[in-house]
């Protein structure tokens, strides 16, 4: 798939379809992130993060560039942009946003929004260490295969609750970042 195949599919007049996510009881706190796709001139992949691993709150897991809300965002655009340029060093004007997926809430009270956004493969990613450990590329047709997604279901206050994972070499995607890719690829596969 390239470019102008993804911009063709995504951009479709039908409603996204996403997976079941954490049923908060109350209104959760703002926070987006970003889906970063490298433009390969061949292929196109997707940019994940490995959070640095000293970090109290998900140390060590993947997840996309993004966080919660600050009072100086002007919107939630503005919140994934941000920390995309403070995580791994994108300057926003190098972000081509193509739109948005349905807010997904997590069990950590959560309401995130991801943005979808094309990069070139010559930009220059420059690591926050203090928040980011790594970062990896995977490319878009295999995490766009449901073939290669998991679903467990965990039990959370005495309810069934579904937890995704996407294992991709040595790294294991999982949670509200393979939530998040699964929503993309129900939209595209419809």
């Amino acid at each position: 798939m390239n470019k102008a195949q993804f911009l063709t599919q995504f951009h479709h007049a039908k409603m996204i379809r996403h997976d079941a996510d954490y049923p908060l009881k109350k209104p959760g706190r703002p926070a987006a992130v970003l889906l970063p796709i490298i433009e390969h001139k061949d292929q196109l992949t997707v940019l994940f993060t490995q959070r640095a691993k000293h970090l109290k709150h998900h140390g060590g897991q993947i997840s996309f560039p993004g966080g919660k809300q600050e009072t100086t965002d002007n919107n939630l655009l503005d919140t994934a942009l941000r920390e995309t340029t403070e995580e791994v060093g994108i300057p926003t004007n190098e972000v081509e946003v193509v739109g948005k997926l349905p807010i997904y809430h997590t069990i950590t009270g959560f309401e995130v929004t991801p943005y979808i956004g094309f990069i070139h493969s010559t930009c220059k990613l420059i690591l926050d260490e203090n928040e980011v450990h790594s970062t990896f590329e995977v490319p878009l047709h295999f995490l766009m295969n449901q073939n290669n997604h998991f679903v467990h279901m965990a039990n959370r206050k005495n309810n069934q609750h579904p937890v995704y994972f996407i294992p991709w070499k040595s790294h294991n995607i999982w949670g509200a970042t393979a939530a998040f890719v699964r929503t993309l690829s129900n939209h595209l596969s419809e």
